[in-house]
């Protein structure tokens, strides 16, 4: 008696209501068990196809992870694939934020985390580096790639934008085999054009779920960068200007973003949350996500005649070791904060061997280390 294999929109949907609820650790870990998942136990996409996405998620605007789960789903199961591969991704997430976000306007205090992240991070660190280990050798094709992505890392060390060392990285490539190869022919490659800026209620309106839905629509929209410029965004128009929240509110917010599976854009569901109950917290989450599956499905259908052109494949080349080597300082400094001790050393040491040597399941890692996080704290 055969087995049939599940349907492709019940894979992605399996998939990643899984990631949704299991996957900690912030942008660079959920692209590092995406490619765990999707490239070698499934084999949905080769390290090529999955570069190439993970390269224009990273230059569109929005959360880079959820970009990168909603092209997965487009490429695997079509349209229907799109939609609920991004929503099977954040709907985990917003749910588990709504409910710390009841307890937080209940109690006046954030549930207690720290002890299972303390053995959570060291997971997360080894889940990275498992990521760089198989993504360099595709991305890093030559001296030429390998000398832009060590300047990348160089670059990005310094606090020079990650957009720019993208583009950049990008428009190297393209000029280089257009001044090489010397093309007939001159064929433009996209970038992201400005994307359309929708303008919210004046500083100091009062909260409508209108006007707070414009807001967080115009920041999925146009915001690029991690968590940190997420907060410094959010700070100076809903701290500074609308006076909705207060600092500690708003860093309570961030911090539940970060701290909870799934993407740190759920910070809005809390937000949402704080200042109109769950009405509010679906309208935010609703707006700040939204943006980043119209600009997948505008730049999805593309992206395979994209690679097809010679100075287009060039320009993902740059961006796709310019994403390796900005993954590589992302690990960086999240290593410097979760290996704090001969125990998260050990621990993240003990993961990376189990997820390279015996292929085990990353998820299961996560669990155990927040286990024995618990257990120590």
């Amino acid at each position: 008696m055969s087995t049939a294999k599940p349907s492709p929109l019940r894979a992605v949907a399996g998939l990643f209501l899984k990631l949704g609820t299991t996957a900690f650790g912030g942008p660079a870990a959920h692209i590092a068990l995406m490619e765990n998942e999707v490239v070698r136990r499934r084999q949905w996409l080769s390290r090529e196809e999955f570069l190439d996405l993970l390269g224009m998620a990273n230059l569109i605007p929005g959360p880079s992870s959820t970009e990168l789960a909603i092209f997965i789903g487009y490429r695997q199961a079509g349209w229907r694939g799109l939609i609920l591969g991004g929503v099977c991704f954040i709907l985990p997430a917003a749910l588990i934020v709504t409910a710390i976000a009841w307890a937080y306007v209940r109690y006046g205090k954030l549930p207690q985390c720290e002890a299972m992240l303390y053995g959570i991070k060291p997971v997360i660190i080894a889940v990275v580096l498992q990521a760089l280990w198989t993504l360099a050798p595709g991305a890093v094709k030559n001296r030429w790639l390998a000398g832009l992505g060590a300047a990348a890392v160089g670059l990005s060390f310094t606090g020079v934008n990650p957009l720019l060392i993208l583009l950049g990285a990008g428009a190297l490539m393209a000029a280089s085999q257009s001044w090489f190869r010397r093309a007939g022919n001159s064929a433009g490659f996209f970038l992201p054009a400005g994307w359309p800026v929708m303008v919210a209620a004046g500083a100091g309106a009062p909260l409508k779920l209108t006007s707070l839905f414009l807001f967080f629509l115009k920041v999925g929209a146009v915001l690029f960068g991690s968590g940190y410029v997420l907060l410094a965004f959010l700070r100076t128009d809903l701290v500074a200007h609308r006076h909705w929240l207060t600092e500690n509110q708003l860093l309570d917010a961030v911090a539940v973003g970060q701290l909870t599976p799934g993407p740190v854009f759920t910070t809005a569901t809390f937000i949402g949350y704080l200042l109109g109950g769950p009405q509010a917290a679906l309208v935010a989450t609703v707006g700040i996500f939204l943006p980043s599956f119209g600009l997948v499905a505008i730049s999805g259908p593309l992206l395979p005649r994209l690679r097809r052109l010679r100075a287009t494949g060039a320009f993902l080349d740059g961006v796709n070791v310019a994403s390796v080597a900005l993954l590589t300082v992302v690990a960086w400094q999240l290593g410097t904060a979760a290996l704090v001790d001969g125990l998260t050393l050990t621990l993240a040491a003990t993961a990376l061997l189990a997820l390279l040597r015996f292929k085990i399941n990353s998820a299961w890692l996560i669990l155990a280390g927040g286990v024995l996080g618990w257990l120590v704290r």
